[in-house]
């Protein structure tokens, strides 16, 4: 082999390497992207979760105080009625 071989032999090395470099590079990126991209549906996610939480306590306590109300009702009711006999 000549110097002329060699040469070419590291340069087409070199372009095999560079090409390698920028096919991995892309690839990170573009997984980079993926999860922040993921990152960020999780967060709407959790946010929507937190909402749906907060929409349920209320919902909850209004149930409770309905309840509370039924329970003092009935209650008047049957003093009512007791008292009647």
């Amino acid at each position: 082999m000549n110097s002329t071989d060699w040469a070419g032999a590291i340069g087409a090395g070199g372009v095999f390497l560079f090409l390698m470099v920028v096919v991995w590079q892309v690839a990170a990126t573009w997984r980079a992207r993926m999860l922040a991209s993921r990152e960020e549906q999780y967060k709407r996610l959790a946010a929507r979760y937190a909402e749906l939480l907060e929409d349920n306590v209320e919902l909850h306590r209004r149930t409770l105080e309905e309840l509370t109300q039924a329970r003092a009702s009935i209650t008047s009711m049957e003093k009512m009625m007791r008292s009647v006999e």
